[in-house]
């Protein structure tokens, strides 16, 4: 199957019509003329290669004193038990602040590369999704950008590193993941990476796509908050990350987060005629809360399996509202609450999902309408 990546330049009058085009149908595209100097994206790559270049110790010795969840990890993602091939460093956007004294261990080079890297991601970001309100038709041209632009929003920037795996061919032949499948909660997503492969997107079909690197441009993903925005016009893209066993791989991506207290729901102005809301009204607090407390299915050797042992109720539904569309199940999903419907006066307790069959939360169309 031959995939061509939406590519987008944003030089261009049509990029507008171009970019939800992509967002509807893959959730995912690539920009080019984007406007970020090469020498500013060398650079935090540069700082980044040394961060990671330290050994162990020096670097959770650097990163010690952050809040959770900021700071530095090794295979371990998030808090719920994930893992992979991967070590990072996830850092809040606001740089001056006292959290960040860590920073003080690599001076102010490496506090300049990122304060310079991720206003420039962040004002790309931002040029995006006002292109997205005026390829919608919206007359409020920053109602998304103006969620990155407040003071409040809950941005963070991350950097990863997939070093090579010197056991691959021993764990599995091609599938060592690096990072597990996921869409990302918060409203958009700006990657750019070295020239390493490793990164794929899911199709509707289930279908995994690889994406060649291209360290020159930056890709796009549509977050789960976009998605609701959009009333589900827009995709939150499933993505995932396989380590490579010879080189390794370096990503940058800045996560546009809306403030804690934001209410997401569907635009008003988006909604046609009588056309209902898919989602009900929630904060990106309540939501990030959600996101980050379910446990999405990887594994070191590669082996996706189920991972349903301990996975809280509101980690299950968060997984099941964002990704039960995709399935193409008729539902209108309930962001916040106890039960999601299938009909109108039909409900039943996520409690059923856990004890009934569940053997792939991913693959919904496999048991729910069994249940």
């Amino acid at each position: 199957m031959v995939f061509y990546i939406p590519e987008i330049d944003l030089s261009k009058p049509e990029s507008k019509y171009l970019i939800v085009k992509a967002c509807e149908e893959f959730g995912f595209f690539k920009v080019v003329s984007h406007g970020i100097p090469m020498e500013l994206i060398s650079k935090l790559e540069s700082e980044a290669n040394d961060f990671f270049s330290l050994s162990l110790f020096d670097k959770q010795k650097a990163a010690g004193g952050l809040p959770t969840p900021f700071g530095y990890g090794n295979k371990n993602i998030g808090q719920c038990g994930d893992s992979g091939w991967v070590e990072y460093l996830l850092l809040t956007t606001k740089l001056d602040s006292d959290s960040h004294n860590f920073l003080s261990v690599f001076g102010e080079e490496f506090r300049g590369a990122l304060n310079d890297y991720m206003s420039q991601v962040k004002r790309l970001g931002c040029e995006i999704m006002e292109l997205m309100a005026e390829g919608l038709g919206i007359e409020q041209k920053n109602v998304f950008s103006k969620l990155l632009m407040d003071e409040q929003s809950d941005s963070v920037f991350r950097l990863n590193h997939y070093p090579p795996c010197p056991d691959h061919n021993e764990v599995d032949d091609d599938n060592l993941i690096g990072f597990g499948e996921h869409t990302d909660p918060q409203i958009i997503s700006v990657l750019r990476s070295n020239n390493t492969s490793g990164l794929q997107i899911s199709l509707t079909e289930g279908t995994w796509i690889s994406i060649p690197p291209d360290h020159t441009s930056f890709f796009i993903n549509v977050g789960d908050s976009l998605q609701v925005m959009t009333n589900g016009r827009f995709k939150s893209v499933k993505h995932r990350v396989l380590s490579n066993r010879l080189k390794p791989r370096l990503s940058m991506i800045y996560f546009g987060g809306p403030p804690l207290n934001e209410k997401i729901a569907p635009l008003p102005s988006l909604m046609d005629g009588e056309q209902k809301s898919l989602y009900k009204e929630f904060t990106w607090f309540e939501y990030k809360k959600s996101a980050f407390n379910s446990r999405p299915i990887s594994s070191n050797s590669g082996s996706l399996g189920t991972r349903i042992s301990g996975v809280s109720l509101y980690g299950v539904r968060s997984w099941l509202r964002v990704l039960g569309s995709r399935a193409g199940l008729p539902v209108n999903w309930m962001i916040v609450g106890q039960s999601w419907r299938l009909e109108e006066d039909q409900s039943f307790s996520y409690s059923k999902v856990i004890n009934e069959k569940v053997r792939d939360i991913y693959s919904l169309q496999s048991f729910l309408p069994d249940l």
